[in-house]
């Protein structure tokens, strides 16, 4: 049997990966730092605790050799060479990477600032052929591109598929950018303002979309990269839209043309002044990728979640990366002060 070691097995990834891989028949060994085990996981899934940064760890994980390593948490070039340092033990591997390693024309990705000159304008839609950014230490962005180019130039010693996905939505999400309409509903908030006419597509990728990459990817080895996006990029007023059908409710959406008209005003978690939205011809000519689920299918599973979080505590309890990346989310007098003027 195909064995595989899965790192970061308990994130939003890494559960439905666990998942794909043990219904393709692998052997699978979760890693993560608690040692945890999801529930749906059958029992020959083996668990392991798992510190990303301590080799000895890594290497005893991986034990005298395995098929396939999945890295869902490897960051810069340092867990690149932990991951290189394995290669005679180790058959292949898929890490997954991010868009946020692109950069346009003119140099510019998702570390610069400004609206809307600062913020890139990417060819629709973008390939993996796409420039990217330097590789270095300086931001998430070029740790990312430090990690693609160390794993990529081991070639043949180590077979990585490198998957950039977008922004990143499933059931365990840490950051769920569809609180922001889940919880407006649940307060009542009858009116909605959106910035950037509400045209604002920031490509959204399923965690089961990823999973499915994985699992396509473990049967291919090879070194490549690919986008790693859902089959459809919507528009933010059609993300507001679709989760109004699935609460059940009507909300009036008022459309500002440019950026937030006042602090947070009409700004939500996938608010961007030009669009980000890849391609995904390369993943099904070469893994023969077909979608397994659409973003409208998968809101569901993701508003019964957030409806049982918020129902125990605070948003910012709940989510703490999302109240650190948008503190401001729900700056309800700001945009009611707003409607008055307007």
């Amino acid at each position: 049997m195909r064995r595989a070691v899965v790192i970061g097995a308990m994130g939003q990834i890494g559960r439905p990966t666990v998942d794909a891989l043990v219904r393709d028949g692998w052997e699978v060994t979760a890693a993560s730092r608690g040692g945890g085990r999801d529930e749906r996981w059958p029992q020959e899934v083996r668990t392991v605790r798992l510190d990303r940064a301590d080799d000895a760890a890594l290497a005893a994980a991986v034990g005298e050799g395995c098929d396939l390593v999945v890295d869902m948490v490897a960051y810069g070039q340092e867990h690149a060479r932990q991951l290189t340092a394995l290669a005679g033990r180790v058959g292949s591997a898929v890490v997954i990477s991010s868009v946020s390693v692109y950069e346009d024309a003119d140099g510019r990705g998702f570390d610069t600032q400004g609206e809307p000159d600062g913020f890139p304008a990417y060819p629709v839609p973008i390939v993996e052929t796409q420039r990217t950014v330097p590789p270095g230490e300086s931001s998430y962005s070029t740790r990312k591109a430090a990690l693609e180019r160390e794993l990529l130039a081991a070639g043949d010693a180590l077979p990585t598929t490198l998957l950039r996905p977008g922004a990143v939505h499933g059931a365990h999400s840490p950051l769920p950018r569809e609180l922001y309409f889940v919880k407006r509903n649940l307060d009542g908030r009858g009116t909605r303002v959106l910035a950037h006419g509400g045209r604002s597509r920031f490509h959204p990728a399923s965690a089961r979309t990823i999973a499915e990459l994985v699992r396509l990817a473990a049967a291919r080895p090879g070194s490549r990269v690919l986008n790693a996006c859902d089959p459809q990029a919507p528009t933010v007023a059609e993300i507001g839209a679709a989760v109004d059908e699935v609460m059940g409710v009507e909300t009036r959406t008022v459309l500002v043309d440019g950026p937030p008209p006042e602090g947070s005003v009409g700004r939500t978690p996938w608010s961007v002044p030009r669009p980000v939205v890849c391609d995904m011809t390369a993943a099904a000519r070469e893994l023969d990728h077909r979608p397994v689920i659409t973003y409208a299918g998968s809101l569901p599973e993701t508003v019964d979640r957030l409806r049982a979080e918020l129902a125990r505590r605070d948003w910012t309890e709940a989510f703490p990366k999302l109240a650190q990346a948008y503190p401001d989310l729900f700056d309800y007098p700001a945009e009611d002060a707003w409607l008055r003027a307007r």
